[in-house]
C-alpha cells in the first residue's frame, strides 16, 4: 500500500450480546438469535462505507465446550441472517484463547483476546484499516478498552443497556432466530 492511500475506517463490532441475543455459550448455531435493529444498524454501517467487522472471544474453544469449526459455522449463520436483511459483515475475528481456564494450546494470556488490542490490530494491517478514524461497540467495558489499548484518538461507543433491552424481546415476537422464507442457507 502506497503511504498516500487513505486508509478506510470500520465500525469494530463485538458479537454476543451486541448482534446476536447473550445465550451464555453460543454452542450449536441454532441457537443465534439476533437482537432487534441489529441487522439494519450493521445495513447502516455497511450503507455509510464504513467496514463493519465482528471482535469477539471465544473462550468456549480453550475451555473444551465446542471447537473453531463451530465457532466458523455460527458465524456463517449469522452472515446468513445479516444477508436475508441486506447486511453483511466483512470480517470476523476472534480469540479462541483463555489465560486461565483451557486445554492445551488454547490455555495462554494472548495480545488478541479483549480488552487487548491484538484483533484490532490485525484486522487494520490486513484491511488497511485507520484505527483513529474507526468506533467499536460492544456490551461489556473490555470491548471498549480494545480500543483504546490500541492508542488511537477514535471515539468510543457502547450501547448501554443492551442485555435489558435483550430479556425484553426474548418473550416476544422480533427475534430472528430462523430465515426468512424462501432464503437458502448456501452462499449466492
Amino acid at each position: 500500500m502506497q503511504n498516500d492511500e487513505k486508509k478506510q475506517a470500520a465500525v469494530f463490532l463485538d458479537r454476543d450480546g451486541t448482534i446476536n441475543e447473550e445465550v451464555g455459550y453460543l454452542d450449536r448455531p441454532e441457537k443465534l438469535c439476533l437482537i432487534p435493529g441489529a441487522a439494519r444498524a450493521i445495513r447502516l454501517i455497511n450503507e455509510s462505507g464504513l467496514k463493519a467487522i465482528v471482535v469477539t472471544n471465544q473462550s468456549g474453544v480453550a475451555r473444551g465446550f465446542f471447537d473453531e469449526a463451530l465457532v466458523a459455522a455460527v458465524h456463517a449463520r449469522l452472515q446468513e441472517f445479516l444477508q436475508a436483511e441486506g447486511a453483511w459483515i466483512d470480517r470476523f475475528y476472534y480469540c479462541p484463547h483463555h489465560p486461565t481456564e483451557g486445554l492445551g494450546d488454547y490455555l495462554r494470556d494472548c495480545p488478541c483476546r479483549k480488552p487487548a488490542p491484538g484483533m484490532l490490530l490485525r484486522a487494520a494491517e490486513e484491511l488497511a484499516l485507520s484505527l483513529d478514524d474507526s468506533y467499536i461497540t460492544g456490551d461489556t467495558l473490555k470491548d471498549i478498552e480494545a480500543q483504546r489499548g490500541q492508542g488511537g484518538a477514535g471515539s468510543d461507543r457502547l450501547r448501554r443497556g443492551i442485555r435489558r433491552d435483550t430479556r425484553r424481546f426474548r418473550r416476544g415476537n422480533n427475534r430472528r432466530c430462523d430465515l426468512p422464507s424462501g432464503t437458502h442457507s448456501g452462499k449466492p
